[in-house]
């Protein structure tokens, strides 16, 4: 099982040491090998994405990711930004289905913005395409403006597309994914007012005939941003177009307690996949000890579960997880009275030990 590790920037290396450590704690025999990505390639190698570690990426089994992106790269130009390492790894992996579980664990209830009778017990699974829309549409770019009010001044532009393919591959990995929960799927567009979204919600339905067996129900994205605080429990699988599931997904973590709790898988057709952490590198708090590594090493055992054929295992880091949440520690993100505040490596060391008591 070859993985290919690629850190990146901010507190990449900080989580990404964690998950490996736990890793290291299971009996399974990884071939582990590292990349520079993001800014620290740019640094090293004048591109986010240098052509080695593409290579690696599409050799490996595995991607496990941590975190790309600084403020002082911001005046690079967009090709040559961190954040592009990513959008080339999924563009270039063809990975169009993302998977990103939020699930609030008993002891976090209180972590989260909302009340414990809202978030008791959520589980939701929201399916993002990850490979077409604004984010990937042509043409694009900056022009003086053709038409309409103001024809002549400058303006920029981004093309929202989507294929008939795309959209049927990542409704029948919904419909899949909510066959083996619990049979509900909600698909989120803007079919009201995008002809993009119009044709989702249609070729969504056309997918809908071969699942009789789950119910389907469309919701505008604005509506679901507001059930999603207002009874986020309603709600089993969600499938939506890349930007769209960009914001939700973000939006259900700090139901969770924090972002920092919310692992993320990336697939391919093949079941290829990159796995990271849902939130960002941090940079402020880089080096300080104190990121939360836990959606990092729940990443991890969504590795071994979808790519590596290891569900036992992933089984183990998902509860040694949450025997730690049980035993009342703490990063600073999810802190509360009562709780143990610890750091990065502690948090990393926790899991460890509970892996081993397992036996």
């Amino acid at each position: 099982m070859k993985i290919a590790i690629l850190p990146g920037d901010g507190i990449g290396t900080e989580i990404i040491a964690e998950a490996l450590k736990v890793l290291a704690a299971l009996d399974l025999r990884f071939e582990l090998e590292q990349a520079a990505v993001g800014g620290v390639a740019y640094e090293a190698h004048g591109h986010p994405l240098p052509e080695a570690t593409l290579k690696l990426a599409q050799q490996a089994d595995a991607v496990l990711f941590g975190a790309v992106g600084d403020w002082k790269y911001d005046t690079l130009e967009r090709s040559l930004r961190p954040e592009q390492a990513i959008l080339g790894l999924r563009q270039h992996l063809q990975l169009f289905a993302n998977l990103r579980p939020a699930i609030c664990y008993e002891q976090l209830t209180q972590a989260s913005s909302l009340k414990p009778e809202l978030v008791a017990g959520l589980d939701i699974l929201i399916i993002r395409e990850l490979t077409g829309d604004v984010y990937f549409g042509q043409p694009r770019g900056r022009r003086a403006a053709p038409d309409g009010a103001f024809a002549g001044a400058d303006e920029a532009f981004d093309t929202m597309r989507y294929s008939r393919p795309e959209i049927e591959r990542i409704a029948h990995v919904a419909f899949q994914a909510a066959r083996k929960r619990g049979k509900r799927l909600t698909s989120v567009d803007k079919a009201n007012v995008l002809e993009t979204f119009q044709f989702w919600k249609d070729v969504v339905t056309e997918v809908h005939a071969q699942y009789p067996d789950v119910a389907l129900t469309h919701m505008y994205v604005d509506n679901a941003a507001m059930q999603l605080v207002k009874a986020p429990k309603a709600f089993d699988v969600i499938v939506t177009g890349n930007m769209f599931g960009d914001i939700l997904s973000d939006e259900a973590a700090m139901l969770t307690g924090s972002i920092g709790m919310l692992p993320s898988a990336s697939l391919n057709a093949a079941g290829k996949g990159l796995y990271e952490p849902s939130h960002g590198s941090a940079p402020d708090i880089a080096g300080k000890g104190v990121a939360n590594p836990l959606a990092t090493i729940l990443s991890a055992a969504m590795m071994l579960r979808y790519s590596l054929d290891q569900a036992a295992a992933a089984d183990r880091i998902e509860a040694a997880v949450k025997a730690v949440l049980a035993q009342g520690l703490r990063t600073a993100d999810i802190c509360s009275a009562g709780t143990k505040p610890v750091g990065t490596k502690e948090m990393g060391d926790a899991v460890v030990a509970n892996l081993k008591r397992q036996g």
